[in-house]
């Protein structure tokens, strides 16, 4: 199953207003809910963006301007072009499977991510990692700002 949420900064009046959001409403068996250990992390990654990598993660097929256009990321409300959130869900993924899985990535069955903040082409993403049987739990961080941008699991076949 895949659900996705969008969210148009400054946006609105498509409709009457509705409930806020609220995991409330979903069945119990479709909510992955994630809270950061207060414990030392089990391993953090560390992993530098490239400025160009938003415009490299343009092949994917997300043709985007708000990742390469900078006057489109200042009306979207953001300082320049942002990368691409499925890309910053690889950084932690490929963290995961770095630290816990010998780089095999078959070793993967189930990754979930919550985006939390955007992220911008140059940032060091700063991966922790807490090892709870075969899911790894993670957050995600932009060093420069020291904000968390991601947190989520990766459930593992094996480690």
């Amino acid at each position: 199953m895949n659900r996705s949420t969008i969210f148009l900064r400054g946006a609105g009046g498509f409709s009457d207003s509705s409930r806020p959001y609220s995991y409330t409403t979903y069945p119990a068996n479709q909510i992955s809910r994630i809270s950061i250990p207060n414990s030392a992390p089990s391993a953090v990654y560390e992993d530098q963006t490239q400025q160009s990598q938003a415009l490299l993660y343009r092949l994917s097929g997300d043709y985007n301007p708000l990742h390469s256009d900078p006057m489109v990321a200042q009306v979207a409300g953001f300082t320049r072009p942002i990368l691409h959130g499925l890309c910053t869900l690889g950084f932690a993924a490929r963290a995961v499977i770095k630290s816990f899985c010998n780089g095999d990535p078959a070793a993967v069955r189930n990754i979930f991510g919550r985006f939390l903040l955007h992220v911008y082409p140059g940032e060091t993403l700063v991966t922790e990692m807490w090892v709870d049987g075969q899911r790894v739990q993670y957050q995600t961080k932009a060093k420069e700002r020291d904000r968390a941008v991601l947190s989520g699991y990766v459930l593992l076949k094996h480690i």
